[in-house]
């Protein structure tokens, strides 16, 4: 069984999309054991606890210091024993200690086919406003390992969706969410489960 935690800042579509992909068996072999957010009003804890899943936040406000902040995020974490950690629109930069710890064991969703779109500053809306600007016809999502770097990390999976006439940034991040992000954020973590994609030991 892989065990895997979750960490959200937001409203949690991502999280939905694996709790759903677990509930109707397209992830094999694997439950969520723990979602953590920064926010303690992110919704994504409570779509948790409809599923009956632990839910935690770890608030940079309860801490007096960054380094303080960072070990009680490490202690969420290992407290859950993951075998996989998930980013799923976690918008913490994480600290070099933690990413030691899950080197190999901890994947990202990047709403671009990176290496576009990508890096610090881009994240949510701010992604798709970017890939309007510059005109792509094409965009999609992302699924990479996490290293030191903000989404410099080895690619997974990526999955392409076109920009449309008329996109706005917020048809458009609609429109990766529904065609790339669901689909290969759940498909990756069943490849994981199953063996079909090695985590480092």
């Amino acid at each position: 069984m892989l065990n895997i935690a979750v960490m959200v800042s937001g409203g949690g579509t991502n999280l939905q999309a694996v709790i759903d992909a677990i509930e109707a068996g397209r992830i094999h072999d694997a439950r969520i054991t723990r979602v953590i957010s920064n926010k303690k009003d992110a919704y994504a804890l409570e779509r948790a606890g409809k599923a009956g899943i632990e839910a935690v936040a770890v608030s940079r406000a309860d801490y007096g210091t960054r380094d303080e902040f960072d070990k009680a995020l490490l202690r969420a974490l290992d407290e859950a024993a993951p075998d996989l950690v998930v980013l799923a629109g976690f918008l913490v930069v994480l600290s070099p200690e933690i990413i030691s710890r899950y080197r190999g064991h901890m994947i990202n969703i990047h709403p671009s086919l990176i290496p576009s779109f990508c890096g610090e500053g881009y994240y949510g809306l701010k992604v798709h406003e970017e890939a309007l600007k510059r005109g792509v016809k094409v965009t999609g999502a992302t699924v990479h390992f996490v290293d030191e770097g903000c989404d410099t990390g080895p690619i997974i999976m990526q999955k392409a969706v076109e920009v449309e006439p008329g996109d706005t940034p917020e048809t458009l991040q609609r429109r990766v969410m529904e065609q790339a992000e669901w689909k290969i954020l759940p498909e990756t973590i069943d490849r994981i489960a199953r063996g079909l994609i090695k985590l480092e030991s």
